[in-house]
């Protein structure tokens, strides 16, 4: 009996990927590290603002200043609270510093990785679901662990985990030296378990697809990877499913 809910979601290319809910405890743990490093920060500015605004009434005569002074220092340490979460999730596709240590992310609904407009959503309603723990409570008794800054992005949290990486199809014998080449020249480490998932579900049930749709599926799926690996140009000439199989070795390579 596993301790975590487990959720299957289905992607936009018509694949079904199973994760792991990321659980209480692990984002209890994720928010008292992001909690740490923000509030570090917050600290750092308003020692640094209370230098500035203690010599601004030598500079500045006004009565208001001091109520100027209040109002930029809070509006300030909430964008910091908000940008924090916004910025790093954005930045590092669902994660922030205690994301990280925690092995969980945001990932939307259909399973692809969480955007600006989903960090931001959740960071704004972040300040309600601490409020009387409303978001722990939404947790712990909904059955996808959401909080509601989670209902109002579409998102889900749910653990890092690799994925099993056993085929059971036959590669072409040229995948492997591009999947050597691209090892080199292409950052194979940006695949998120579920991208490599999403591939490798392709090349499982290629062979049981009309022949227009395996053209049209393949071709999607390898701009996709090409622009998350962030490769520029091909190394060779190469079809798509050619391409695929190679991001395929390659990610399994990278991760043994």
């Amino acid at each position: 009996m596993s301790l975590f809910n487990r959720v299957t979601v289905q992607t936009p290319e018509s694949v079904e990927l199973e994760f792991t809910l990321a659980g209480i405890g692990n984002r209890t743990l994720a928010l008292l590290i992001d909690s740490v490093v923000w509030s570090a920060i917050l600290l750092v500015f308003l020692l640094v603002w209370g230098i500035v605004a203690s010599q601004l009434p030598n500079y500045i005569n006004s009565r208001n200043l001091q109520l100027w002074l209040t109002a930029i220092a809070l509006l300030t340490s909430f964008a910091i609270y908000v940008g924090y979460f916004v910025f790093l999730e954005t930045l590092w596709r669902g994660q922030t510093i205690g994301k990280r240590y925690a092995k969980i992310r945001v990932i939307r609904d259909d399973g692809q990785p969480a955007g600006l407009s989903q960090a931001i959503l959740r960071a704004l309603l972040r300040p309600i679901d601490d409020l009387f723990f409303l978001g722990m409570l939404c947790i712990i008794l909904g059955k996808r662990e959401k909080r509601l800054g989670d209902w109002a992005a579409g998102t889900i949290v749910v653990q890092n985990e690799s994925p099993v990486v056993a085929a059971t199809f036959q590669l072409s014998p040229k995948a492997q030296p591009l999947a050597d080449e691209l090892l080199n020249t292409a950052e194979i480490g940006k695949l998120l378990p579920d991208d490599f998932s999403v591939i490798r579900e392709y090349l499982q049930r290629r062979t049981l697809m009309e022949s227009k749709a395996r053209s049209n599926l393949s071709l999607q799926l390898a701009r996709q990877a090409r622009q998350l690996i962030g490769l520029q140009d091909l190394p060779f000439q190469m079809t798509a499913d050619l391409f695929l199989e190679a991001i395929y070795l390659a990610y399994q390579q990278q991760r043994s």
